[in-house]
């Protein structure tokens, strides 16, 4: 059985800090890139010992040197550390940047004295930009002194990763499997630029089980499909969106059975669900947390079409900005998301109250659906159709003035 252990909006208690799995230390400290020298802008991961890594990536073609850099290094059986900045993307930066991403490696790999090709690199914040690499090699050695496996230590690596973030992103489970305790940890960041295929997220997530680089591989590439590609809030995917999954086998002998493996795969859907619902709760002008739910069409593919047309909708999530229960609106993005559907046979649900019906309007109490969008910050949208049983779920957020703003500033 798994227990649960997610980093709140704004929680920051020790209690709500997952432990670091055996077989890791990390530290977060300030290098340089960001400018207010409070804020953590460089995390560091040391693996004890060789240890199973996977990673799953952004599906822009234009994609930053780190991207490049772990895709190639992933899945292995033989990583030793991990490096993340923030504040500077190290995207569409040509040669030097793929340079810098492997200097990068270079320096972490140093702190174990392993070579560069055992490390990976993540970074986030700024396209275009080159790195103040003198800060960051400076700034990784200065990590290096201080890792540890610590709730501490956890908490400071989390602030590393964030950029327009307003809070560290941890989520975690402890299962007991074969008579040994297993830690399964996550980090993550992202608050805007979320869309298909991944977000502009990052994702760590480290633990002590043994697990095969293949099976780590295909667990993750699953969760990933199941959570962080069923995010949403603009629709924007964006150049460096990267997860990784660390499995040091500090915590057995031997890799997980069949059987067990099971177990530990709804675990990691448990916390990465836990991680990217932290993200669009994070979202840039966020009111609104969206549920989108599509049933009864013919295959999964079509209900997530369809869930993925409606998220991304800028009428819809305006409307739920404004608390307006406007139906049509809804609809019609279904209706042009490219799926064949039988029109009359369409349902839509607002927080539990039909406001369509078989392809027809229905009468409903507009002040009452209008008053339980606003009252709360989570809501939910149920489309049914009558083509199959397939079913798909995204979230994604309402678009507000605030949004517009942050994001006109981002740069300037």
């Amino acid at each position: 059985m798994a227990s649960n252990s997610c980093q709140q909006p704004g929680a920051t208690e020790a209690s709500d800090i997952p432990s670091v799995p055996q077989g890791f230390r990390l530290a977060g400290v300030h290098c340089g890139i960001k400018t207010d020298p409070s804020l953590e802008d460089l995390s560091v991961i040391i693996c004890d010992q060789p240890t199973v890594a996977a990673g799953v990536y952004t599906q822009n073609r234009i994609f930053a040197a780190p991207v490049a850099v772990d895709r190639e290094r992933t899945p292995s059986d033989s990583v030793r550390a991990v490096v993340v900045n923030s504040g500077n993307a190290n995207a569409c930066t040509g040669e030097q940047g793929m340079s810098d991403a492997v200097r990068m490696c270079e320096s972490v790999a140093h702190l174990v004295e392993a070579p560069a090709e055992q490390a990976l690199v993540m970074s986030t914040g700024l396209i275009g930009e080159l790195l103040p690499m003198e800060k960051i090699v400076n700034g990784i050695a200065a990590a290096g002194q201080q890792v540890a496996a610590s709730g501490a230590a956890m908490l400071a690596a989390a602030r590393g990763f964030m950029t327009t973030d307003t809070v560290p992103k941890m989520a975690g489970r402890t299962l007991s499997i074969e008579g040994h305790s297993i830690q399964l940890s996550g980090i993550s960041k992202g608050a805007a630029m979320i869309g298909p295929n991944m977000a502009t997220m990052l994702g760590l997530l480290m633990t002590d089980a043994a697990i095969e680089p293949h099976d780590a591989q295909a667990m993750l590439a699953a969760a990933a499909a199941k959570t962080f590609n069923c995010i949403r809030v603009e629709g924007h995917t964006s150049t460096n969106d990267t997860v990784l999954l660390l499995a040091s086998g500090q915590a057995s002998t031997a890799p997980l059975s069949a059987k067990d493996l099971i177990g530990f795969r709804d675990a990691l859907e448990e916390v990465c669900q836990e991680l990217a619902l932290a993200i669009v709760a994070d979202g840039e002008g966020t009111t609104h947390v969206v549920t989108v739910d599509v049933q009864g069409c013919e295959t999964p593919e079509t209900a997530r079409q369809i869930a993925q047309s409606v998220a991304d909708s800028p009428l819809v999530k305006t409307a739920i900005a404004g608390a307006d229960p406007n139906w049509g609106r809804i609809v019609s993005a279904a209706g042009y998301a490219g799926v064949e559907f039988d029109t009359s046979g369409v349902s839509l649900e607002i927080n539990g109250v039909t406001l369509y019906r078989k392809g027809e309007p229905i009468p409903f109490n507009a002040a009452v659906v209008s008053e339980s969008i606003a009252a709360a910050r989570d809501v939910h949208l149920l489309l049914t159709f009558t083509e199959g049983s397939a079913a798909a779920r995204m979230w994604t957020t309402d678009l507000t003035a605030e949004y517009v703003r942050l994001n006109a500033e981002y740069h300037t």
